[in-house]
């Protein structure tokens, strides 16, 4: 039987280092130059991040909700410090820290772009769940 596994994420932007440099500095993420692309890693994850060029025919990014893919999700650990240290950084939350089932704790920041971004903490301290 083939095996299947997780290789990368694709973004297109109008300024990858920028797009990079919040990944980077937001989250973490290690900044690695690629075949015409940046890449951003989280442990085994890689974002490869390419330019689109002004008058290249490309759609706008999509507003959330939409078909198609609809966030990324990291693992993390600390959520809460972490959420309260990208408060300070000026990010926007479209959802707060939120204990959506006992020991697992979720939000979800906008990044680059628009992208949806959930942080996942596995293990998280047991809370009141929520729905999502």
């Amino acid at each position: 039987m083939p095996v299947v596994d997780f290789d990368h994420i694709h973004l297109r932007s109008p300024n990858p280092e920028t797009a990079a440099a919040w990944f980077e500095q937001m989250l973490g993420g290690e900044i690695a130059h690629g075949p015409g692309r940046l890449e951003v890693k989280f442990g085994n994850v890689v974002l490869f991040i390419t330019p689109v060029t002004e008058g290249e025919d490309i759609g706008a990014p999509p507003v959330t909700p939409h078909q198609g893919l609809d966030h990324i999700g990291l693992t993390v650990t600390g959520i809460d410090a972490l959420a309260a240290e990208l408060k300070n950084k000026g990010v926007e939350f479209t959802r707060e820290p939120t204990t959506i089932r006992p020991h697992v704790r979720v939000c979800f920041i906008r990044g680059p772009q628009g992208m949806s971004i959930e942080l996942l903490e596995r293990g998280a301290n047991p809370g009141p769940a929520a729905s999502i």
